[in-house]
């Protein structure tokens, strides 16, 4: 239920998507994000960011009614139902995936609703706010189709029931006994596509059509264990974070929903951390997904290839989904924030942080692909070279860590740590295929930076492998210290750091990033528990044989998810989930440490 505001929380949403964006739908009835065309386009559905300014489209029974709500099984087509005194009713919402080049900018959102029960009356108000709300726009029915009109971009919306202007936006009332079904569907028109009208039996068409689509993609998984619907739902999710023209992977489809409400740790998410995309490539192969995989390969051999040195080094942090390196941070000062969190942030200035670690994962991803998928080819593997040769010269800079802290550059072990795993795979590579590389120079930092963690990276008053060298905060990073091999999972020095970790960092098997008193990271305020940290705990604890409290503090994770088995970033002390929803990177570790716990299971 919404709040006094207005606001749900955001764990009570569900996502739909068409491969190009994605809309949340609350569970009562109401779309308040959804971006058109893309993932970062501005956007039309905004009330999540600003419950008076943000437009909405609103839907639902127009008596009191409880709700629930659920994926259409093995898919990405959400039904929300409504059970009342009189009746039940549901919505399915979905956007269908289309790929006929005609289809690419129809961006169509359908939303059917059914009475199923007795009759219930329906109340619907469209209220679109383009631009992030900034933009004015017109109004006008045309044959009982609403046609919405901003300067850069146009919606029609169709219905099977009688709509009405209310000021900018368009309403209707109207009442379903059991078995009858109204269709409401948003296009985007303008240029060569125009309005087109969405009967009932085209909607059932394109339901079924999305509800196989889903399916037959969903076919393609190797997991049969212990968890198949939350690792089931994860990858449906990561699929929907895809966008399909170039191959990209979202880190998630929101922007600044709050890592705390009232704070200003609030960012836009909405672009391609080489990072968290290079691990869903791990996942995604994991689970036997190798053409997602391929496609973002084929993104990074288009756009991530070496640069012309800039200060971030030759590869940025994140890229446009179109593959842009200029992602110019501002703040929409008109916009309240999610439960009044200001700001409200578009674009995201860590683009031009210098992130060592960034090299270890993609290149890590493209061993996995080279390995488990295709063999890279020999363009690809100079693009390679040129990464290892520049870690080679300068692995051992300052940076600003896997976390983007803005609170200066430190020796950061994680940093280290991913650097050792770029030089470790590509030499693997180089050895395995008989590829060309300078070895001697790549074993020698190889080695070098593994003395370097083992002797500055090892904290003797804390008896813990710590944050950044001859420190003795402690991080969370370094969970995956034996999840890269860098160290024996039972090594005596690395056994004592769990418990360090476990000492100061876990509670109830959530996992704190760091402790940003003892290590100031720039920001004011604080956050919740971070859950791709929860899972490399589980996947550390399984590595380290300790499979019962592994399993246990799996379980307990999974309580934290909401409704629908989604995840946000973080997870608050009240357990509400926190930050951009759903994020990548939760869904992604999640996968992982469910597919590593099954096999130690047996």
């Amino acid at each position: 239920m919404a709040d006094a505001d207005g606001y749900l929380p955001i764990a009570e949403h569900g996502l739909i998507g068409d491969l190009r964006s994605v809309a949340l739908v609350g569970t009562d009835g109401t779309i308040d994000w959804y971006c058109c065309p893309s993932f970062d386009s501005p956007s039309v559905f905004g009330s999540v960011l600003d419950a008076r300014r943000g437009g909405s489209f609103e839907l639902a029974a127009a008596v009191a009614a409880r709700t629930k709500q659920f994926y259409f099984p093995d898919t990405n087509v959400l039904i929300t139902r409504f059970f009342t005194a009189d009746g039940v009713g549901e919505v399915q919402d979905f956007m269908p995936v289309t790929g006929g080049s005609a289809e690419v900018e129809r961006h169509r959102l359908i939303r059917r609703v059914l009475c199923v029960r007795g009759a219930l009356p329906f109340r619907t108000r469209v209220a679109p706010r383009f631009d992030y709300g900034a933009s004015a726009h017109t109004v006008r029915l045309v044959e009982g189709m609403a046609v919405f009109e901003s300067e850069k971009l146009a919606l029609s919306l169709t219905s099977t029931v009688p709509l009405e202007c209310d000021g900018p936006d368009v309403r209707a009332d109207f009442k379903l006994s059991e078995g009858e079904s109204a269709v409401f569907a948003l296009d985007q028109v303008g240029g060569e596509v125009t309005p087109r009208r969405c009967a009932r039996t085209e909607a059932e068409e394109q339901f079924a059509a999305t509800v196989t689509y889903w399916r037959r993609w969903l076919s393609a998984s190797r997991y049969r264990g212990r968890w198949r619907e939350m690792v089931h739902r994860s990858a449906l999710t990561l699929k929907l974070l895809t966008y399909a023209p170039t191959g990209a992977i979202v880190a998630a489809p929101t922007t600044s929903l709050p890592e705390q409400v009232g704070g200003e740790r609030n960012w836009d998410y909405r672009y391609v951390w080489v990072r968290d995309a290079a691990f869903c490539v791990y996942a995604l192969l994991r689970l036997g997904f190798s053409d997602e995989a391929g496609a973002f390969m084929e993104f990074v051999t288009r756009h991530i290839t070496p640069g012309d040195g800039k200060p971030s080094g030759p590869l940025q942090i994140m890229y446009g989904i179109d593959g842009r390196t200029d992602l110019s941070e501002s703040e929409l000062t008109h916009l309240e924030g999610h439960q009044g969190s200001a700001p409200v942030r578009v674009g995201n200035a860590a683009a031009d942080q210098l992130q060592l670690d960034i090299y270890g994962a993609l290149i890590d991803s493209v061993y996995l692909y080279d390995k488990w998928a295709q063999p890279v080819s020999s363009d690809q593997w100079d693009d390679v070279c040129a990464l290892v040769d520049w870690v080679c010269a300068h692995w051992d800079q300052p940076d600003e860590g896997v976390w983007e802290t803005r609170g200066g550059r430190k020796n950061f072990l994680y940093s280290r740590l991913m650097c050792w795993v770029a030089l470790e795979r590509a030499i693997r590579m180089a050895n395995r295929r008989g590829l060309p590389a300078d070895l001697p120079r790549w074993q020698e930092a190889r080695d070098t930076i593994y003395r370097r963690i083992h002797n500055r990276g090892w904290s003797p008053r804390r008896q813990a492998f710590v944050q950044h060298e001859d420190g003795d905060v402690l991080d969370a990073a370094v969970l995956m210290m034996p999840l890269t091999k860098f160290i024996a999972p039972t090594d005596p020095k690395w056994l004592s750091t769990l418990d360090a970790l476990t000492e100061d960092l876990v509670s109830d098997s959530l996992v704190y990033r760091y402790d940003p008193v003892a290590s100031p990271d720039g920001l004011r305020g604080d956050e919740g528990t971070f859950s791709i940290c929860s899972f490399w705990y589980v996947e550390a604890l399984v590595h380290a044989g300790r499979l019962d409290e592994a399993r246990l503090a799996f379980e307990k994770m999974l309580t934290y998810a909401n409704h629908l088995g989604l995840f946000a970033e973080e997870i608050s002390q009240t357990g509400e989930q926190q930050g951009n929803f759903p994020q990548a990177f939760t869904h992604l570790a999640l996968i992982s440490a469910a597919f590593n716990l099954d096999r130690a299971l047996g």
